[in-house]
Parts: C-alpha cells; structure tokens; sequence
C-alpha cells in the first residue's frame, strides 16, 4: 500500500511532520506531544482532544506563525524522534523465545473499537476492551491488526431534557475529520472489497487507523457505487432491526476477512472478539479451501485450529439471533461458495433447544473455533453452563470454556499526576515489560505522597466538571456543585436494569442523609446511556433526575451527560470510591473499577465479574454473596438485600475510613487499602497483564496448531477429517460390556468391556471420571488401558486401571471418549458414551 498526504490543505515545510503525528493514535495515551497540540490551538485541543482536526482547522496564519517560532519546531522536532524511537525500539514480544511463531499478525474482529473519543465507532464496554487490547499489543510489540467498520454516525450522543428523559443525537462522522485515511493499493487506487447480499454485490471501502506500531483497518459501505439503501449499510452502530444487524456481520466477518487476503496478510490466527464476527471463520474457511484444494471439512480443520472466539455474554439472551429464514436467504452464497448443502452452514448456528427457528452466531463461532475464552474467572464458569446445549452429556465442567480475565490499558487511563507518581516509583517502560517489580516499587509510597496525589486528582475533577456544567446548563447549576474536600463517589456506565445503577436509590430518605451529613458528607457523579430502545433503563435516568432535584441533594449529585471515552477518563482519574452493582453474575467481567486502581481509587462492588477475583477485605469493599440471582426474572429479595449492604457498608466503613484522620489530617486506614488496591491490583487488572496471557495461552499455542495442520499439505487435517468420520459411523455400535472392580492393597482395580465395532483403540480413550471433590475445580479422568481383546467378538477389548482408594470406587464411572494427537475435544468432536 502506498503512503500520501491526506490533509485537505499544504502545511508549511517546517511543519510537514505534524501529519504523521497527527494520524498516529499514539497521542491518545502518551501525552508527550500534548504541548504542541495545545500550542498549536488550546481552545480546540481542550474541546476536542483530536490532533487530526486541529491540523483540519487552525488558520493559515497561526501555521505560519509557528512555522517560524523556533520553540514549536523543537517541540515538533523531539517528538518526531521519539515516535521513531517508539517504532524501532525492541519490545516484549522481541525477545519472546517463540515469537517466529507469529511471524504474521493475530487477525482481532470486533464490531466496536474505542480508542479515543475522536474516533466515536464504539459504544461501551466491550469496544473500549477492543481499543485497549489493540494499545497494549502496540505496547508490548505483539503483532496485531484489528478489523472493525467505520460508522457513518457510531453510537448515540446523549442529552437529558428538564424532567431527565434521555434525548439521542446521531451526528455524522465525517472522514476528513477523524483520523483516519483511505487504504490505497500500489497504484494509488482506494482498496475497495466486495461481499455478496442477497441479489447484489455490495461494495465496501477501506479504511486505515495507525495505532502505534499495529494498525486497524475499518470497512464501510458509503460507497457511490452501491444502492442507496447499502450506502447506510454502516451507518449506524448497532443500529436498526434483525436485517440490518446480520447485514453489519456478515460485511464485518466476510469482508474482514477479504481485506486481509487483499492485504496479503495470511494471518495464523483469527481472534473473534464476541460472536458479531462469526462469519470471518467461514470466509477463512473458503479462501483455505481455494488456495490449497481442500473440501469444506479438511479446510474447517485446518483453520478453526487457529481460531479463538472471546464470549462477553453471560446469559443466552445476550447473543444476536436472527430466524432461520432471515440466516438463510444472507448465508446462501457463502454456503454455496462454501459447497455444503445450506441446511448443514445453518445447523453450525444451531442449538438442539433452538430448533429449527433460530440461527445464533455465538454458536456458529464455539463450532469454528480450536479455543473459546470467557472474560473472567466467573465468566468462565457461568458460559460453561450457557454453551453446555452444544456439549449433551459432557458434564459442566469439561465444557471447553477456559478465561482470561480482562485488563485494562493502564497508560490510557493514567491522569498525568499518576503517570509522573508511578514513573517516580517504577520507571518509565513500567507498562512495557512483565511487571514483576511494580507492586514492591508502588508499596514504598508514602502516606504523605499519596494523600496529597489523591487530593489533587479530586480537585481537577471537581474544576472539570464545574466546566463540564456550565457547557451543559442551564446557567448558574455550578455555583455551589460540589466540594474539593469530600468523599467523592463514581458510578458510570450503560444503564441497564441488570447493573442496578438505582441500587442506591432504593431508599432515597437514607441516601440524603448519608449525602448531607453535617460532619462526614458525600458526593456523587453519574454517567451513562441507556439503549434507545430500552425504556427500563431510561426511566433509571429520569429517577436519579427526580433525586437531584431535592433542595437538600443539589450540588451533592450531579449527572454528566453524553457518556464517553473522555468523560470516563475524568471520573475515573478523581473519584476516590468506584460503586458498581451489577447482578451476579450477569457482569460477565466489567473493567470500568479496574481504570480507577491507577489513579488511586478504591472499589465497592457486588462480588461479580472481575471484583469476585480481585476482592480481599485490605484492598476495597465488596457487597453480595456467591449466590447468582435468575437471568430471566431477577429476584426483589436479593436486590433488597444488596441495597441494605450497600448503605450499610458505605456508612460502617467506606465513609468512617475516609474521614478518620490522624493529628496531621492523614486518613492513614483509606491509604493503607489505597496503597495495596494500587500495588497489587493495578499489574494484576492492567490489560499487560491480559495481552500476555493471551499471548502465551492462546496466541502461540493457536499459531503453532495451525502450522501443524497446514505441513505436508494438510496431511493431519485430513487424518483428523477421516478419523471424524469413522466415529460418526460407526459410534452408535460402541458400547459397553460388564465392569468389575476389585478393591486390595490401597487401590480399585478396574476391567471394563468395551465393544468399539471397528474403531481403533487409538482412536478413543476409555476411562474413568470422578467428579471434582468439594475443596477441587478438576475431575478425576484415568486412563484405562487396553489389555486383551474378547474372544469370538468383533471389536471386544477388555480395559485395565487401578486407582488409590482414596475415595470410593462408587465415585468413579467409566465412560469413551473420542481421541485424536492435537484434537480439541469436545470442541472438535462432541461424542461421549457413558458406561450405564
């Protein structure tokens, strides 16, 4: 691909360099170059915090003023260098000893990337979680490229009208003003890549977003060469109804995938970031079947080897389902292209309590993938149970759900006080490396350093949002909002009923008490969108308005309207608690308290999620139980019960910790939970931390089998191909003879007949399983060996083990299971035969 000017103007010669720092989104977590943009125009850089648009915007005059003002071309100059510092300099994943393994970049589909507010194509939890994972593979020199479409107007912006009702505005995202640049071939020519709907062709354009080191690359349909109707294909996020939904997937994943082959990228391995981008397994299915002669089960062998699908969801109702009908008539090419009957590509989407009616792309993405993650420990559990329907008689816990617990990009979400305070303590590259020395650095902090840290992070919020509120009116709501030296509370994020944002408003009468008591007062900051179709949780909106305008609250809570990257990066930067209360375990992780940790501030949260993980009594508070609550009716009791803990721990101890202080005003209790809550949990939550687990869990183990199964021309597919096969013949003749234990000398012998018809032993594994004992998290499974066949049988064997007597030979049950080097099984292939 070539490299050009893209700005609409000629910037002077001396100036030239600001382009490419300009369209580098590095600027948006390392603030080296924050200087020059506000040099270059304070006003516009405070308001919008996008270098793109300064460059787009600023007179000519004013750049030739600084193209003449040495100080400026010094600025410029020495950041120029150290970008090409960054760029060449070695990084982790240098020195890793398998990095040949991913010579080529990891393939990351998301739907949403949040990466900066000046790039609004995200709408929440999980396109922030793309955007930082993206960031921290630039970070740590993973090779990575991201794939996600460039909305015409992204998510909703937010305001509220006098009684609190949420009014919606989609404004256009210009190109030319964000920064990003059309993707070009060698000869100039805007890349452009084409999918197939239902009785067209639709045309995509290419984007490209220079993130550090890694690139994104975005797709969108606003192409003159379309129907009108598909040039608002992508307009919207998550917008319109069931159509133009799986419209929105199929460009993402089938065109995603095009692009990288345009690109030449021949990427070992596919990581879906949440089931929109289900349909990339397939179009990778195919280009694998074209390019080296294989039919569709031999190609989906070789590549779903190299596929990791990342669940966010924890209840079936969170994920996309669209009707059979609907999937058939968009999946009809790709199945035909594919060539496998359409009923076989639907029945991936399938779930034996679906029936025929529904088509669910979390589905079609577990029956892709060699590897499937939930976001959290608890996560990984609770997804256990919601894909065991794809998994019948395996038991709950072999489900093939493993975790990697979410991070958070630590230096996107540092306010500049924290940044200097932590590269004090642990060094400038402390984010760059494998952490081992950053909780022992962090502990040598004083109280003295940290409490006066913590007072300023509190005032600068307090003096943004004063501004923040002006800007929002009406005018004269700021003049007695808030105090620079009282307990400050955080709550933000998506109202939905689940997450409970009205938990604290369960009694309003001791809420306002608790707000305005004369010696120990709080205040609290709101933030957050509910769906446009969600009623419920608007109506959350509109009580906490009704709340606010009690004559005693006023100035004590205060609403921040249009929820956002940069209003997120305010509120977590200076409120001193984090309050989230989800409904366990309907937060499949949650990573807004994790943005907190670096700053300083301390959490109070249901035990769900990340916090289940992370909670230890000297480090925050926690309310709930491990209990779960119903995922379809909820449960009045428990949330009672929470809203009771949750005042109750908020007066007992969160407000007692604070505002108890030694002779020379110390809260020496709050620093001790804040000085271990930083040391110990900033590392552990940061998505460093994250991207290497993936790296090392995941990645490189996906990379290799995928190496495995393309050598020799896709021999082992093949085998495996064929071994499949033979156990689906002949798999309903196998089963089991008489099963005899004898208990001696501290152990149970085991024989076991087995008639396995004209399957190899090889083929299968014939063992034992206990369940896990109370105080375990794994089965018991031994392997029987085969000792002698059965005389006048055809297939007849007779297995041998012996296992200590431990525990009752009543425990343990023998059962097959299919068996094949390098296989993922039940992921690959699902049958199991329990001994009766």
């Amino acid at each position: 691909m070539v490299a050009t000017h893209y700005l609409a103007r000629s910037l002077p010669e001396p100036l030239a360099g600001l382009e490419q720092l300009a369209l580098n989104l590095r600027w948006s977590w390392n603030h080296g170059g924050d200087r020059l943009w506000e040099k270059l125009d304070h006003e516009l850089w405070d308001a919008t915090g996008n270098p793109w648009l300064l460059l787009e915007s600023v007179s000519e005059a004013r750049l030739r003023e600084l193209a003449e003002d040495p100080d400026f071309l010094a600025e410029l100059r020495a950041r120029l260098d150290e970008r090409e510092e960054h760029l060449a300099g070695d990084t982790w994943f240098d020195q890793h000893e398998r990095a040949d393994l991913l010579r080529q970049p990891v393939a990351y589909f998301s739907m949403e990337f949040g990466i900066s507010e000046s790039l609004p194509i995200y709408s929440g939890g999980l396109g922030v979680l793309a955007g930082d994972h993206l960031k921290t593979a630039c970070d740590l020199g993973v090779p990575l490229v991201g794939i996600g479409l460039l909305y015409q107007q992204g998510y909703f912006r937010q305001a509220l009208d006098a009684d609190g009702h949420q009014l919606e505005f989609y404004p256009y995202n210009d190109p030319t003003m964000l920064p990003v640049v059309p993707l070009r071939d060698s000869d100039g020519a805007w890349v452009r890549i084409h999918v197939e709907l239902p009785g067209r062709t639709v045309h995509l354009r290419a984007w490209q977003v220079e993130v550090g080191r890694r690139w994104l690359y975005l797709l969108d349909s606003n192409d003159p060469l379309n129907r009108r109707g598909d040039r608002g294909l992508t307009s919207a996020l998550y917008g319109g109804n069931d159509e133009s939904r799986l419209q929105q997937e199929v460009l993402l994943g089938i065109g995603g995938w095009r692009l990288l082959e345009r690109l030449g990228l021949d990427c070992p391995v596919c990581h879906l970031n949440e089931g929109h981008a289900a349909f990339a397994l397939l179009e990778r299915t195919r280009a694998c079947m074209q390019r080296m002669g294989l039919d569709f089960d031999e190609a989906l062998a070789v590549t779903r080897a190299g596929t990791l699908f990342t669940t966010h969801t924890p209840v079936p109702a969170g994920f996309d389902r669209f009707p059979t009908a609907l999937a058939a008539r968009y999946l009809a090419p790709c199945a035909e292209q594919l060539g496998i009957a359409l009923d076989r590509l639907l029945a991936l989407g399938r779930a034996p309590e679906d029936g025929d009616d529904t088509f669910t792309t979390a589905w079609l993405a577990v029956r892709g993938s060699g590897a499937v993650n939930g976001v959290s420990r608890l996560h990984a559990e609770v997804s256990r149970r919601v894909f065991q329907p794809l998994f019948p008689r395996w038991p709950r816990c072999e489900v093939p759900i493993g975790h990697v617990t979410n991070g958070v990009h630590v230096p996107g979400w540092d306010s500049a006080e924290a940044d200097d305070l932590w590269t004090s303590a642990c060094g400038a590259g402390r984010w760059r490396g494998t952490l081992e020395t950053v909780q022992e650095n962090v502990c040598c902090l004083d109280d003295a350093t940290l409490w006066e840290f913590r007072a300023r992070a509190r005032s600068r919020l307090i003096a943004n949002v004063r501004d923040r509120l002006r800007r929002q009116g009406p005018p004269g709501r700021t003049d007695d909002a808030l105090d620079r030296d009282v307990l400050t509370l955080g709550f933000a994020r998506r109202f939905a009923e689940y997450k409970r944002p009205n938990l604290l408003l369960q009694d309003p009468e001791r809420l306002e008490r608790l707000l305005t008591h004369p010696q120990r007062p709080v205040q609290l900051m709101l933030a957050g969108k509910a769906h446009p179709l969600d009623s419920t949780g608007q109506r959350l909106i509109e009580q906490w308005t009704i709340f606010m305008q009690r004559p005693r609250v006023r100035g004590r809570v205060i609403f921040l309207e249009d929820y956002d990257l940069a209003t997120a990066g305010e509120l977590v930067q200076g409120v001193d608690l984090w309050v989230n209360t989800p409904r366990r375990p309907w937060e499949a992780c949650g990573t807004s308290g994790m943005k907190v940790l670096v700053n300083g501030g301390l959490n109070l949260s249901e035990l769900d999620g990340w916090w289940a993980e992370a909670y230890e009594p000297d480090m925050g508070w926690a309310i709930g139980t491990d209990n779960e609550t119903d995922a379809t009716t909820g449960c009045a009791e428990t949330d009672a019960d929470d809203g009771t803990a949750l005042y109750r721990t908020l007066e007992q101890e969160v407000i007692p910790a604070f505002y108890e202080r030694d002779e020379h005003g110390v809260p020496r209790a709050w620093l001790a939970r804040m000085r271990q809550s930083m040391a110990r949990l900033t590392p552990r939550f940061s998505s460093n931390r994250m991207l290497r687990d993936y790296v090392e869990q995941y990645y490189l183990p996906l990379a290799d089998a995928t190496a495995e199964r393309l050598a020799d021309e896709a021999a082992i597919a093949r085998r495996l191909v064929a071994w499949r096969t033979l156990l689906e013949q002949h798999w309903g003749n196998v089963h089991f003879g008489a099963v005899t234990v004898q208990s001696c000398n501290g152990g149970h012998e085991f024989r076991v007949q087995v008639y396995l018809d004209e399957i190899p032993d090889d083929a299968v594994r014939v063992e034992l399983f206990a369940d896990p004992l109370a105080d375990e998290g794994n089965p018991h499974r031994v392997r029987l060996e085969p000792v002698e066949h059965m005389t006048g049988t055809t297939g007849g064997r007779i297995f041998h083990a012996t296992v200590p007597a431990d525990r009752p030979s009543a425990d343990y049950t023998a059962r097959i299971v299919p068996a094949f080097s390098g296989a993922s099984v039940p992921l690959e292939s699902g049958l199991i035969l329990w001994q009766r």
